[in-house]
C-alpha cells in the first residue's frame, strides 16, 4: 500500500498565491401583489473562489459565483481587491472567465485530468464559509459522475471528478489540484441531502477546450450532430437484442434523427448504434461532448452499427440552437 504524502504544505505555498476570493452584489427584485406599482428590491451578496490562469488578470471560477452579479471583487492572496468584468460564461458546464487590471500575477498551471485517477490524493483551496484561503485534502473517488450524480440542470455538460476532499459554501470556483500543484478540476458542487466528504469538480481538460472560445467570443458555440440519443450501456438486454446489438458493444443509441440534420443527411435513422467518434470510442455522454465541441461545419467520421453490421458515416456538424439553461444551479 502507498503511503499518503507527508505533508501537502509544498503544493499549498505553491498554489496558494493563485486562489482569489471573489465577492459579489447583485440586486434581487421581490414579488409584490400585482395592484402595487413599485417592486421591492433588495440587495444580494455572494462568495466564491477564483484561480489565476494567465500573468495578465485572467481568472478561472464558476459561472454560478458570478450569475447575476452587478459588482464583482477580486481579492488576491496579499489581499489587494480590484474590481473583475466578466470575459465570458457558459453555463452549459458552469464555467466562467472574469478579469482584473493587473500584470504580473502568479498563474496556476493546468493539468491532465484524463491522467488522474480514482484513489490519487487531490488538493482543493478555496474560501469555504468565507475561511479565506483554506487547503482540504483527499483522493479521487469517481470520475465520469452526470446530471443524475448530481442535482444540477439536466441539459448541462457534465462528466465530474468526485472527490472527499472537503468542499463546502464559498469554495466553488477554486482549483481541484494534483499532487504536482497542476489543477486537475474546478471545485463545483456538493452533494446534499446530509452526505459528507461528496465533492464535484469540472475537469480541467473540459475547462481547456473552452477557454479560448470564452476569451475570444465572450461565449460558446456549440456543433451538432442532430440526433438525440441514449447511452447504450443503460439499455436492458431485450432491448439490445431486438436492435442486434452485441452484448459488449458499447455506444450511443439514436432515439431520434431530426429530419434535414447533419446525422440524417448522412444517412442514420432511429435504432442506429454510433460505436466512435473520428475512430475514438464513445458512449451517451462523451458523444455529446465530442459532437457539441468539435467545430461547426467540421466533417467527421462515425462508426455506426445496424443490423449487426458496422459502417462508417461522413457527418458535417451543424449549429446546435440552444436555448438558455431553465435552472442554474447554485452549489457551493
Amino acid at each position: 500500500m502507498m503511503a499518503a504524502p507527508l505533508s501537502f504544505a509544498p503544493i499549498a505555498k505553491h498554489a496558494d498565491p493563485s486562489v482569489v476570493t471573489i465577492r459579489t452584489t447583485g440586486a434581487e427584485v421581490e414579488p409584490t401583489p400585482f395592484f402595487s406599482q413599485h417592486a421591492v428590491r433588495h440587495e444580494t451578496k455572494g462568495l466564491g473562489s477564483g484561480f489565476i490562469v494567465d500573468r495578465d488578470g485572467v481568472i478561472l471560477t464558476n459561472n454560478h459565483v458570478i450569475k447575476d452579479a452587478n459588482v464583482i471583487t477580486v481579492r488576491l492572496s496579499n489581499d489587494r481587491e480590484y474590481p473583475a468584468k466578466v470575459v465570458g460564461r457558459d453555463p452549459r458546464t458552469d464555467i466562467a472567465v472574469v478579469r482584473i487590471e493587473e500584470h504580473g500575477l502568479v498563474p496556476l498551471a493546468l493539468g491532465d485530468s484524463d491522467a488522474i485517477d480514482v484513489g490519487d490524493w487531490v488538493v482543493a483551496i478555496g474560501n469555504p464559509f468565507g475561511l479565506s484561503h483554506t487547503v482540504s485534502a483527499g483522493i479521487i473517488s469517481a470520475k465520469g459522475r452526470t446530471h443524475e450524480d448530481v442535482p444540477l440542470e439536466p441539459s448541462g455538460y457534465y462528466s465530474f471528478l468526485q472527490t472527499d476532499a472537503s468542499i463546502n459554501p464559498g469554495n466553488s470556483g477554486g482549483p481541484l489540484l494534483n499532487l504536482k500543484g497542476d489543477v486537475v478540476g474546478i471545485n463545483t458542487a456538493i452533494r446534499g441531502g446530509g452526505a459528507q466528504g461528496i465533492g464535484f469538480a469540472i475537469p480541467i481538460n473540459m475547462v481547456k477546450q473552452l477557454i479560448p472560445m470564452l476569451l475570444r467570443d465572450g461565449r460558446v458555440t456549440r456543433s451538432a450532430l442532430g440526433v438525440r440519443i441514449l447511452d447504450l450501456a443503460k439499455l436492458p438486454p431485450q432491448d439490445r437484442a431486438a436492435l442486434k446489438v452485441r452484448s459488449d458493444a458499447k455506444g450511443a443509441l439514436v432515439e431520434y434523427a431530426t429530419p434535414g440534420g447533419p446525422a440524417a443527411k448522412a444517412g442514420l435513422r432511429q435504432g442506429d448504434v454510433i460505436e466512435t467518434f473520428d475512430a475514438a470510442p464513445v458512449d451517451g455522454g462523451s458523444l455529446q461532448w465530442k459532437a457539441s465541441t468539435a467545430g461547426v461545419g467540421r466533417a467527421i467520421t462515425l462508426g455506426v452499427a445496424r443490423d449487426g453490421k458496422v459502417f462508417d458515416a461522413q457527418v458535417t456538424l451543424g449549429l446546435l440552437e440552444e436555448a438558455p439553461p431553465a435552472v442554474d444551479d447554485s452549489p457551493p
